[in-house]
């Protein structure tokens, strides 16, 4: 789709953030998880929630016991396991997960397209629950409250240009982690999870559990770049990819007062694109389907997770706008015709997530002005089966998986 391609297209390059990427994902490979030397010991006490008393204890090194769902190997079907997560540290958190909610990014990580992992792995990044035990120097939280957790789990707590960015980020699942049992981190389809207290966020009591899951990830993940377009009336943004993180930049984006307007290539989608608020919505078959506003918005946000090329949506900016991509399509790559980008003059970036204070900023925000996303509530067994509509386009828009079912 957009304009022509030459006969010999070529490939965006791998960045120094994909190299970074590869390099720290789980690179082993194989059927069962590497068993790493259990964590350093905890030699502080922790609070803990147990029977609704708050009582104190000493770890003793104990890891957590757990169980979730897991990819075993690349062939994205997930199955239930019991594994062990790292003790509570004096600067932890453990969450009783209550929900955990569906990202494109979890089947593409699982499935292997963005490097070779290693299994068994536990995915999800969009986790909401109750704190159940803080470590002795955790002053943040509470045994009780209500907490989240996005994308990140451990890593710096005082960076200049975002935690996302830093070198020594853990992310929530797939990255080596030496204090944890099985070597690398593991996510959110689960019954808890440990994180730094610095990684998780409040969840206000204004807002459901499992409204405020998906926000963790597609929330902050186009959040965070809309901030960057200064949106309010008379601005005009384009959404293109209409999904779990698309379908929520239309409703920010909205909420600013920003003249939206949406492509998809699901034409079903219409009715309900126009009640996330936006102003106009382009089905995109074609490349006349770039005529009508070609070089009229001001900015637009990509959340395509496919490979797609990126000159089409480009010319709908307007000379000098800016074009974000925030979907992460298999292998990382979008295709970028030049001489299609350079008649657009566009300025193209793409964004990574959202640091921790945007995260915190996207859920306070969207509590108080109910910018909520579409969910479906699901059991866990029906995990797999909700990756299928993921992929084939048909989910509307945000499953969320209720953690008592594991």
């Amino acid at each position: 789709m957009g304009r022509p391609k030459s006969d010999h297209p070529t490939t965006t390059a791998v960045n120094a953030g994909r190299r970074y990427w590869l390099k720290h994902t789980a690179l082993a490979g194989g059927a069962s998880a590497l068993l790493g030397s259990l964590a350093p010991g905890l030699s502080a006490a922790t609070s803990v929630l147990n029977s609704n008393e708050v009582t104190t204890m000493n770890t003793n090194n104990s890891n957590v016991k757990s169980k979730g769902y897991a990819a075993f190997d690349n062939s994205g079907e997930l199955s239930a396991w019991e594994f062990e997560r790292r003790p509570v540290g004096e600067h932890d958190v453990l969450i009783d997960i209550k929900f955990a909610s569906i990202c494109h990014s979890d089947i593409h990580q699982m499935k292997g397209h963005w490097g070779p992992q290693q299994y068994p792995q536990v995915p999800g990044h969009e986790i909401v629950g109750l704190v159940a035990a803080v470590g002795s120097k955790v002053t943040k939280f509470k045994v009780g409250d209500r907490a989240g957790v996005g994308c990140m789990v451990d890593g710096c707590s005082d960076c200049d240009h975002g935690e996302q960015y830093h070198p020594d980020t853990v992310f929530t699942y797939g990255y080596p982690q030496d204090s944890s049992p099985t070597g690398i981190s593991q996510g959110g389809y689960a019954t808890n999870i440990v994180v730094r207290d610095h990684y998780a966020v409040h969840i206000p009591e204004t807002i459901r559990f499992q409204d405020a899951a998906p926000l963790l990830c597609a929330g902050v993940t186009t959040y965070s770049p809309l901030l960057k377009f200064d949106l309010k009336p008379g601005v005009s943004v384009g959404v293109a990819g209409i999904g779990g993180l698309g379908h929520l930049a239309v409703k920010l984006a909205a909420s600013k007062g920003a003249d939206v307007i949406a492509f998809t290539t699901s034409p079903e989608k219409v009715d309900d694109i126009k009640g996330f608020g936006a102003k106009d919505v382009v089905v995109v078959d074609g490349e006349e389907s770039f005529s009508q506003y070609a070089g009229k918005l001001d900015c637009m946000i990509s959340t395509i997770p496919y490979g797609f090329d990126v000159a089409g949506y480009a010319s709908q900016v307007k000379p000098f706008g800016v074009f974000t991509q925030v979907g992460m399509p298999e292998q990382s790559e979008v295709t970028v015709n030049a001489l299609g980008l350079a008649f657009s003059r566009v300025n193209f970036n793409a964004s990574l997530i959202g640091d921790m204070q945007e995260t915190q900023d996207v859920v306070n925000y969207c509590a108080e002005h109910k910018v909520l996303p579409q969910i479906q509530i699901i059991n866990a067994e029906e995990i797999n089966q909700a990756w299928a509509e993921v992929v084939a386009k048909t989910a509307r828009y945000r499953y969320v998986i209720d953690a008592s079912t594991i």
